[in-house]
């Protein structure tokens, strides 16, 4: 009986942590992110270029295997849906990586690196866990996917036409 109440107790702690969210939290909106251009702006500042657009957040990294195996279909999602805005978050270690990582694989949409890596202040705000991650933001800025990964594909497509 014990083993089944701490077996219960296990899994609602980790489907309570695998929670649809429907917003950033303040922590994750007031965190500083790095631009290509060098300059630090706060992820809620990032955000409010996209007030009224549909937007597809990927989380990633040029050293992640998984993300580079993505691209082709996260290429072809973006072919697919070209109303929607991308925006790239890398969890790369040092901008010389993540500026190089962009530009060899043509990554089409607007770039910042997370100031601490993947395990930092803002990883643990949008409770980063896998990279790549997959966020979809409808156009009046509530979250209607917030955790998806390389393997959820059809889901992200499935998400965005119901918002068309």
């Amino acid at each position: 009986m014990k083993q089944i109440a701490l077996a219960v107790i296990a899994f609602i702690t980790f489907s309570c942590s695998q929670a649809q969210k429907t917003n950033f939290s303040k922590e994750a909106l007031s965190e500083k992110l790095l631009g290509t251009d060098d300059s630090q702006t706060t992820f809620k500042n990032i955000l409010k270029k996209y007030k009224g657009k549909t937007l597809v957040i990927e989380v990633w990294a040029s050293w992640c295997g998984d993300c580079v195996k993505a691209m082709p279909k996260l290429k072809e999602l973006q072919a697919n849906n070209p109303g929607v805005s991308y925006l790239f978050i890398s969890a790369d270690k040092t901008a010389d990586k993540w500026k190089a990582g962009i530009e060899k694989h043509e990554l089409k949409g607007d770039h910042y690196m997370m100031n601490d890596g993947m395990k930092g202040l803002f990883g643990k705000a949008i409770d980063l866990d896998w990279i790549p991650r997959y966020i979809v933001v409808d156009k009046t800025g509530k979250i209607v996917l917030y955790r998806a990964i390389e393997t959820d594909f059809a889901k992200i497509e499935e998400t965005l036409k119901g918002l068309k």
